[in-house]
């Protein structure tokens, strides 16, 4: 985490008064989490929870929520000047019975066979740890280490077998017509009359059942059932991981058990926050504040599953980006829908560049007032401590460049890349050499198959000739400044209806796209003499 006095050093000014007026929503969040207090009247350890259900491969879902808590976190120690301590517990509901079998996993069998059985009973499909739930756990874990985030990872499993839910769990047992009067109303007829809060473990299958419970023994902390298969009568303890609660009980009971003081969670779960914070009341404790963030879409508007597998994978982003273009995405607008595929990931690494020459420009300029910073994305991205910026050139020209050039070879692009930017170098500008690396991934995935060069119209025809003439005129090392100047001009000497079609059918016809970057920058990146010849090649027919 980032020194909080350091920080306001920083500023020249008090942090934590400009966090109070701040607009940003993270300290929206912060401010909320200090009335809380005020009106619990004490202070305490703060802690936030973001739950998880391995029941499918970690996605990007997952991520978002402990990025954005980790967002609120931050901009409570600066609102509180770093007086409250903090916890960030990652909790993992992998006691839950595996309902069904994801599509996006190999060895469905095996996963078939064990439906219903906790996901730490479950076999690993992937043949690599001894459980399925231990597998998607680890596979959340080995990203959030990567991105250093600062959290406590816990188990359902560890928690319910280790006896650290059981006051809790009796709680629930003590209390359980009350419980049952929240569910009741929320339930369908025919579930009312099976419903429990309380899950047995079968000792003879090993399944999580759900089956109605017939009679409790509070003295004993235990609850009787008819087993579904046998009908014999058997008697289970609630308690040391003999039973699980039902979903919206349980995340009732770990905010009562483990004191949370903030989550949040998706919209489609309100109606789900609503009911486990008033079983949360009934145990006795205080829910935690939160809000509930919008949900993200496929390439289709559909909503994302995790087993449906029709979204983004952790590591499928960070094949074509860094984690910072990812946190950006979490930290835009997180109360409005966003489609969640691959073509988001180009706008969202220039973005976050441009947010990061900005921040510095706002450090730099006395006329920018502090609280801009604090506006200011990557501020929250960085625990208030962004790098300085490092790529001199956008995520969409290096895809053009390797669109240009036909080459995917590193060496290569950067031979362009140094005549551009002359003080540039693969040492000297690491983050930009991984940008090359994400950009040539992108485009061999993404790009080349879709790439459509079309012959140009009669009108684009001269335009492009008349083009090709004048960049010859200038001089090789002209900025991009001087050749966008000559490329609108162009534009509006030629009969186009307007400069968009013009710039349409300079990437459509030399490109094989219908949009890219400014189109000085790019020819300043590519070369004149280069350009000149793709102007040629497309006039003579030899592209596509």
């Amino acid at each position: 985490m980032t020194d909080i006095a350091e920080t306001a050093a920083d500023y020249g000014a008090d942090l934590a008064a400009l966090a109070r007026d701040s607009r940003a929503w993270p300290f929206e969040e912060a401010r909320k989490l200090v009335d809380r207090l005020e009106k619990i009247g004490k202070d305490k350890t703060v802690i936030f929870e973001t739950g998880y259900g391995p029941s499918g491969l970690p996605h990007i879902g997952t991520f978002g929520e402990v990025a954005r808590t980790t967002m609120v976190r931050h901009a409570f120690r600066v609102l509180t000047e770093d007086r409250i301590p903090t916890r960030l517990i990652c909790f993992s509901d992998d006691m839950d019975g595996l309902r069904k079998v994801p599509d996006n996993v190999p060895n469905q069998d095996l996963l078939r066979a064990n439906l219903d059985k906790p996901l730490t009973q479950v076999p690993d499909p992937f043949g690599k740890y001894r459980s399925f739930g231990e597998h998607n756990n680890a596979m959340l874990r080995s990203f959030l280490d990567a991105f250093g985030f600062k959290y406590e990872f816990m188990s359902a499993t560890a928690c319910y077998t280790s006896g650290r839910f059981d006051e809790a769990l009796l709680k629930v047992l003590e209390r359980y017509d009350e419980v049952m009067a929240v569910m009741l109303p929320s339930l369908r007829e025919e579930r009312q009359a099976t419903y429990s809060p309380f899950l047995p473990t079968c000792p003879r299958t090993g399944r999580v059942l759900q089956v109605p419970i017939i009679e409790r023994d509070l003295p004993s902390g235990a609850v009787v059932y008819k087993d579904p298969d046998t009908g014999r009568l058997e008697r289970v303890k609630v308690t040391g991981g003999n039973c699980k609660l039902q979903w919206k009980a349980d995340w009732a009971m770990r905010w009562y058990a483990l004191g949370i003081d903030y989550e949040m969670s998706g919209k489609d779960l309100i109606d789900s926050v609503k009911l486990s914070s008033q079983i949360c009341r009934v145990l006795g404790g205080l829910p935690p504040d939160g809000f509930n963030y919008e949900l993200f879409l496929d390439e289709n508007g559909e909503k994302i599953s995790k087993s449906r597998g029709n979204g983004l994978t952790i590591d499928e982003w960070l094949r074509y980006a860094g984690p910072e273009s990812l946190s950006l995405f979490m930290y835009q607008s997180p109360r409005k829908a966003k489609r969640l595929y691959f073509d988001v990931i180009p706008r969202n690494v220039d973005d976050y560049q441009t947010f990061l020459e900005k921040y510095r420009q706002q450090q730099s300029e006395p006329s920018s007032a502090p609280e801009e910073r604090l506006q200011n994305p990557v501020w929250h991205i960085h625990t208030g401590n962004p790098p300085q910026p490092g790529v001199p050139i956008s995520f969409s020209m290096l895809l053009n460049l390797v669109s240009a050039s036909n080459s995917e070879d590193r060496d290569v692009l950067w031979g362009f890349i140094r005549r551009y930017a002359p003080e540039a170098s693969r040492e000297a500008n690491p983050e930009l050499d991984k940008l090359v690396g994400y950009a040539v991934q992108y485009f061999h995935d993404f790009v080349a198959p879709n790439k459509r060069y079309r012959a140009p119209t009669d009108v684009e025809r001269a335009a492009l000739a008349d083009l090709s003439e004048k960049l010859g005129q200038l001089p090789k090392d002209a900025d991009a400044e001087t050749i966008q100047n000559v490329v609108y001009e162009i534009g509006k000497t030629h009969p186009f209806d307007n400069l968009r079609d013009w710039f349409r059918g300079l990437y459509e016809v030399l490109i094989g796209q219908s949009q890219g970057p400014r189109f000085g920058s790019f020819v300043a990146l590519y070369g004149i003499d280069e350009t000149r010849a793709l102007i040629g090649d497309a006039l003579d027919g030899r592209l596509g």
